[in-house]
């Protein structure tokens, strides 16, 4: 029997609250800018519902979706695209099977980034740009009240601890990590995961959008 995934069973849930909404609009923006068209392939580690790997389809990318919700796979499969059930900390590919990787979102939901991200650095081309947007450490996590990102947030301790939670003042009883929970890492552990895989950063952003920023945005080579 396939073991249940945290995402398994809200993907209708996760398709009006994020990918019917403006929420995508910031994050694929990002996204966009900093990987642009192209026609190799390309590989989305935590592909989710296949929202932002079908924008990337449309620009010209030949796009490979993981994922280990087999529910988020199945919306994904609905929109046409090539993906599999597979843990990013364990790809089921060769060394430098890709030309360009992209992950969303994800950190907060891998139980070991730091795996993820070597991975990645194993299965990309050298040379090869690997894009990641996700959730602002400082802003966003169980230290932090910040709910919807609007307003100023209000910090509580915890900042330091990297751990998985499921409670705390960063929890919003109506939102999705009330749902699944979430992975918190200070910003310093979470940037220190892509230097420690080899990668070097070239360019890195905090989105402007708002008050406060509650995503980060940054592109890496091998």
């Amino acid at each position: 029997m396939t073991e249940r995934a945290r995402y398994d069973g809200i993907a209708e849930w996760y398709e009006r609250e994020f990918t019917s909404s403006g929420l995508v609009d910031v994050p694929g923006e990002a996204m966009l800018r900093l990987l642009g068209d192209g026609t190799g392939k390309l590989l989305d580690v935590g592909c989710g519902t296949g929202f932002f790997a079908a924008v990337m389809a449309a620009h010209g990318w030949t796009v490979t979706g993981i994922d280990v919700s087999e529910d988020m796979l199945r919306r994904a499969r609905e929109r046409g695209l090539d993906v599999l059930r597979a843990d990013g900390a364990e790809l089921p590919f060769e060394a430098r099977s890709f030309d360009a990787v992209l992950s969303m979102w994800t950190h907060t939901d891998a139980d070991d980034f730091g795996a993820v991200v070597r991975e990645i650095a194993r299965v990309l081309r050298s040379g090869g740009p690997f894009v990641y947007v996700g959730a602002h450490p400082c802003f966003v996590g169980p230290h932090s009240q910040f709910v919807s990102a609007e307003g100023v947030p209000t910090l509580h301790p915890g900042y330091w601890q990297s751990q998985r939670y499921v409670d705390g003042p960063g929890i919003s009883p109506r939102g999705l990590r009330a749902k699944v929970g979430a992975t918190h890492m200070p910003l310093g552990a979470f940037l220190q995961s892509f230097f420690a895989a080899g990668f070097r950063l070239e360019h890195f952003e905090e989105s402007e959008r708002r008050e406060y920023p509650y995503m980060v945005a940054l592109r890496c080579r091998v």
